[in-house]
């Protein structure tokens, strides 16, 4: 395939195809795409990307990522004495776009696995109880996925934590607005009904 386009459009397909989800036939409407586009979009586009890489950095406190330390969130006052704790950075943006969180977050970073050679002291566990007990909040909500790691990185936070006097609580798992009983598995109907609320 590449014999037969120029080199630049090529060169754009296989950055482009390194982006996680994106395979070649995407990649490839991704180039043209670009291609068909004014040059002032691509120059936008190359400079939005290189003022992340130039200006965005890791929040001192959350770990999240900012323009200024510690971040706007961190940094809010208005915000309330809670901190949702989050395997890596997008996951906040993911339950700011709810609006139904008020609190601050901690970025761990990842999350434990074993089989990664990832544990606890590659994570920002330390300074997660570290921040705990200096900022005493009303609860830690531990918000990581519902797997393997999720579940694991959870359980270890959880021990690290509770000595502290501290609410801890998890993401309540179950059904998806929308979703058929049928069609859901076994485990997220027991979750379900193990997380049942009063009407």
């Amino acid at each position: 395939m590449r014999s037969s386009l120029a080199g630049p459009i090529a060169d754009l397909i296989e950055a482009f195809g390194k982006f996680p989800t994106i395979g070649p036939k995407t990649a490839a409407r991704l180039a043209f795409f670009l291609l068909s586009r004014p040059r002032h979009e691509a120059q936008s586009l190359a400079d939005a990307i290189m003022a992340v890489k130039d200006r965005v950095r890791y929040c001192s406190c959350c770990f999240g990522l900012t323009e200024g330390d510690p971040c706007e969130l961190c940094s809010d006052e208005r915000r309330e004495n809670a901190i949702c704790v989050v395997a890596d950075a997008k996951d906040v943006y993911a339950i700011e776009r709810t609006g139904s969180y008020k609190g601050r977050y901690h970025v761990l970073g990842g999350l434990i696995s074993p089989i990664d050679g990832i544990g606890p002291s590659q994570l920002h566990v330390r300074e997660l109880v570290e921040r705990v007990g200096r900022e005493s909040p009303k609860e830690v909500i531990l918000a990581t996925n519902p797997n393997a790691e999720g579940e694991a990185t959870a359980l270890y936070l959880s021990s690290a934590i509770t000595p502290l006097s501290v609410k801890v609580t998890r993401l309540a798992y179950g059904l998806p607005i929308g979703g058929d009983l049928d069609y859901a598995d076994e485990i997220t109907l027991s979750k379900s009904l193990e997380g049942r609320t009063a009407l």
